[in-house]
């Protein structure tokens, strides 16, 4: 690959397929020609050699393909999308009915009434170590170290002394196994399970790696079901809730790290670079102006040494 080709894909990836950078820093490059710049047709000028420290890139130059499912951010300003969730106020709000007579008033009053007021609080729990060579979902139980970690999983959630509004869990039997073993020690709390967070291929992975090539057909299937996975359960809190919420989704790295990404903005190609340990806790936080901060990833701090494993 050319230089120029890397450093187009480069800026592709730091501006999320949004923006492309028109410069990156390389070092000093020497000038071409005897003028700054060249006349266009109208008059203007463009420049005809990069100032010092800079190369441009071509204009053509475009990022890698991304899934069709994927919304990417428009516009040129920042890569923020403050309407990730189609929850914001005025994505809600049909100005086509805004009340001639009131007015603003009436417009304000509306954008009130949409906005989300409570804090969702997201822990997100690997399942535990399992027993990799079942032939069929149903032979692939916990190990008895995965038992272990499981019960040490539920133990650091329940020293967090929040009241945790439900648990919901993918219906593979590793994370419903898992599921069972932390809820022991959070009574009452109400159990779902879901086939949207199964295990799967959530997008191609970039860069690519030997070891793990599914056919392109698991990456349209799957990642279809996970996208809806999070468009489903990752958002800010619905206007109606006054109260902050804190929701346990037991799953599988796969599909956490797709979420991580897809939540904090970031390419959701680079999901297989995060690792996650099992039995492991991430904690996301979504505001009330959809803002995310990710608190914790991948935790494991409170397992001894010796109970931590990635398998």
């Amino acid at each position: 690959m050319s230089v120029r080709r890397a450093l187009a894909l480069a800026a592709c990836g730091l501006a999320g397929g949004s923006v492309l950078l028109s410069a990156v820093v390389v070092g000093k490059q020497p000038a071409r020609g005897g003028g700054d710049s060249e006349p266009r047709p109208g008059g203007s000028a463009v420049p005809s050699a990069a100032p010092p420290g800079l190369l441009l890139l071509p204009p053509t130059a475009s990022c890698p393909p991304t899934a069709g499912w994927i919304e990417r951010p428009a516009g040129s300003g920042s890569y923020w999308d403050s309407n990730w969730d189609r929850r914001e106020p005025l994505a809600l709000v049909n100005l086509k009915k805004k009340n001639e007579e009131t007015g603003e008033e009436e417009l304000a009053s509306r954008l009130d009434h949409c906005k989300a007021k409570a804090t969702r609080h997201i822990f997100l729990i690997r399942h535990s170590q399992y027993h990799l060579d079942g032939r069929a979902d149903k032979d692939r139980t916990l190990t008895p170290l995965g038992r272990e970690q499981a019960e040490l999983t539920g133990r650091r959630l329940a020293s967090l002394g929040l009241k945790f509004d439900q648990i919901i869990h993918s219906s593979m039997t590793r994370a419903t196994e898992t599921t069972e073993i932390i809820s022991r020690h959070l009574p009452g709390v109400k159990k779902i399970s879901t086939d949207l967070l199964r295990e799967g291929a959530p997008i191609e992975p970039d860069p690519p790696v030997s070891h793990w090539k599914p056919e392109a057909v698991q990456y349209y299937e799957d990642g279809a079901r996970i996208e809806a996975a999070f468009r489903n359960f990752i958002h800010r809190a619905d206007a109606k809730q006054e109260e902050d919420s804190y929701e346990i989704f037991v799953c599988h790295a796969n599909v956490i790290r797709y979420i991580v990404c897809r939540a904090l903005q970031f390419p959701p190609e680079g999901w297989l670079r995060l690792s996650l340990n099992n039995g492991s806790i991430t904690h996301l936080v979504i505001r009330p102006n959809g803002r995310v901060a990710l608190r914790t990833l991948g935790d494991t701090g409170f397992m001894p040494p010796d109970k931590i494993t990635r398998t």
